[in-house]
């Protein structure tokens, strides 16, 4: 198959015009004017922007133990429709995949029910209760991408230290939420002018950036490659930024609403509740900055669905967590690129050869030989997000009703279109 009349990004936010030829699934050539072989079947992209296959190395699909809020076909399905072709799924699961006979498990029914590429993390401590450490080499040997008690961020030091003692011989990287919980105070909102405003317990940004500190030291001490959730603290960045210039093996990721909201965007909804939750101006514009310079590589959703009734309870009562993986190239487009934050370059980079060079994945990428993962996107296509039609169980987005410009059009994984005209096929 020939691919005509794309473009693809250049330099900042400049495009040309490109041509690719498909073959058993993968990337035979590309160029500006491919000459057409007999009887070759063409796509004409009509204009659209051709990307890789985006890859969000920070998802949860809930299945097994919490079908009720996703599954791993609905999750997949959303992932597609957002031009993810790659994801990984986090370990916060009913059981938790902390034995290779539960990772195996898991991956059986990935084979079964999942529409894209899809990696799993193991956890770091069994059941994630921070106790016992998991076996890392036969963990590692049943497929885990990395190591991680999302959700909990691992309380002990000298249990973090042996984690990374171990995934280090293992071969493996670390993946963690930072959070101190001796710091949390009950809180469940940035501890900010709007809290105080409104009488709400506030997570101070110390949470985070006390065990991103930590964790830094650990790995430079024992030399395991180490990589920060959802980073949403100046302080955090600034600890980041300072250990790279150190040499140590660390990365971190960002996720869209962390880079588009802030305390001032609260109000007193479940979807306006996230851990960590939206925090200052200040903290945000850092966050923007540390992406463009590249100290932070990487965009992730952490897409977190819930159902309807745990997002009813306000800021206080309704659970952490909102959904992305449907509305994050669009809404990063609009707000970010097509406003001169941040340039169309960095923005597909972030969300595929980021992720991908963090987690050491073959994807993310449009050169010979690499998978026929592709998105073709309408960048001039303007649209409203609207939650009820999203493909993900989960509803709960702070986004809801915001127009939009640039959309997923159509989406190719090894060569086979699964999305076709913004709807999945089949």
């Amino acid at each position: 198959m020939k691919i005509i009349n794309a473009i693809r990004v250049r330099e900042e936010n400049t495009t040309e015009g490109c041509e690719i030829r498909i073959e058993e699934g993968r990337i035979l050539e590309i160029g500006n004017r491919l000459e057409t072989l007999d009887g070759e079947e063409t796509y004409d992209a009509k204009g659209m922007l051709v990307t890789p296959g985006f890859v969000d190395i920070h998802v949860h699909l809930r299945e097994p133990g919490h079908e009720h809020k996703e599954t791993i076909k609905t999750g997949t399905r959303a992932a597609a429709l957002g031009g993810y072709t790659t994801i990984a799924a986090m370990p916060n699961t009913d059981p938790v995949p902390d034995t290779p006979e539960k990772m195996k498990a898991l991956y059986d029914k990935v084979k079964t029910d999942s529409l894209i590429k899809v990696y799993a993390y193991s956890a770091i401590t069994a059941g994630e209760k921070g106790e016992t450490l998991v076996d890392f080499c036969e963990m590692k040997a049943a497929g885990a991408l990395g190591f991680s008690d999302d959700g909990k961020g691992v309380q002990d030091a000298g249990m973090m230290y042996k984690a990374m003692k171990k995934t280090a011989e293992a071969g493996g990287i670390i993946t963690t939420h930072c959070e101190d919980e001796s710091m949390l105070f009950s809180g469940y909102i940035h501890d900010g002018e709007y809290a105080k405003t409104h009488q709400h317990k506030g997570i101070h940004a110390l949470t985070e950036d006390l065990q991103i500190i930590r964790d830094i030291a650990i790995s430079e001490a024992t030399g395991c490659p180490y990589h920060i959730c959802h980073m949403s603290t100046e302080g955090g960045v600034k600890a980041l930024k300072r250990a790279k210039e150190d040499g140590i093996k660390v990365s971190g990721e960002v996720t869209p609403h962390h880079l588009l909201l802030t305390e001032e965007d609260l109000r007193e909804e479940g979807r306006y509740k996230m851990n960590p939750p939206l925090r200052s101006r200040e903290d945000r514009e850092a966050l923007l900055e540390g992406l463009r310079a590249g100290v932070i590589e990487c965009i992730a959703t952490d897409h977190a669905p819930h159902t309807k009734e745990e997002k009813e309870k306000g800021l206080e009562g309704s659970s952490f967590g909102i959904v992305g993986l449907e509305t994050s190239f669009s809404l990063l487009n609009t707000h970010l690129v097509r406003k001169g934050h941040l340039s169309l370059e960095r923005l597909i980079d972030a969300m595929t050869v980021g992720p991908s060079k963090v987690m050491s994945l073959p994807s993310g990428s449009l050169l010979k030989g690499s998978s026929a993962d592709l998105v073709f996107i309408d960048l001039e296509k303007e649209w409203i997000i609207k939650s009820a039609d999203f493909e993900s169980k989960g509803k709960s987005t702070p986004f809801d009703n915001w127009a939009v410009k640039g959309k997923v059009e159509t989406v190719m994984l090894d060569g086979k279109f699964i999305v076709e005209g913004g709807k999945i096929i089949g």
